[in-house]
């Protein structure tokens, strides 16, 4: 087996305009989304899309990996520069906030077939996740009885919820202030 070369800038880019295209598309329209309008959206040949993603799957399966790095990239950027105190609740409600866009991609994976195993992200995800809820406590913003596998709870029970039911920005806003609530020091 020949090792593979690097891509192309050109087809960096183009594979980077497919997925946020794609991402887009999905969201928009679920299931019925068509490879065709990926591609008009991404301003790219239908075959483009294809080179890079052979099946659906493939393409569901890159969004969902492009999606995981942004979280880790996100809590990465709060762990190196953000206020210990408002870094975790931050990250928090982003990530319900990116559960709405997840939901749509992660509905279509379970209808494709069986799950993709997300190994390394999903441990650097729980790894940043727990890191910026220590700060937090030690910076005396979360309370102290609070452990994480009750706010891994909360968070999963949250992000569901927005993602199973459809939550508006405005009900989805105030339920993760009410979650967060519970957390702080009273």
């Amino acid at each position: 087996m020949t090792p593979s070369r690097p891509m192309r800038a050109d087809a960096r880019r183009n594979r980077a305009r497919i997925l946020a295209a794609a991402e887009e598309v999905f969201a928009e329209h679920g299931a019925s989304a068509s490879t065709e309008e990926v591609a008009a959206r991404a301003g790219v040949a239908i075959g483009t899309v294809f080179r890079h993603f052979p099946a659906k799957r493939d393409l569901l399966a890159a969004i969902m990996k492009d999606l995981r790095r942004r979280l880790i990239d996100k809590a990465e950027a709060l762990i190196a520069n953000g206020d210990p105190k408002t870094a975790f609740f931050d990250y928090f409600t982003y990530l319900v906030e990116s559960s709405a866009k997840i939901g749509t991609v992660v509905n279509l994976l379970a209808e494709e077939g069986p799950s993709i195993e997300p190994g390394e992200q999903i441990m650097a995800l729980t790894h940043a996740f727990g890191t910026l809820m220590d700060a937090a406590r030690e910076a005396g913003a979360v309370r102290p009885d609070v452990r994480p596998d009750e706010v891994i709870a909360l968070l999963t029970a949250t992000t569901h919820g927005a993602m199973a039911a459809g939550w508006s920005d405005d009900l989805r806003r105030r339920t993760v202030n009410l979650v967060l609530d519970g957390l702080r020091p009273h």
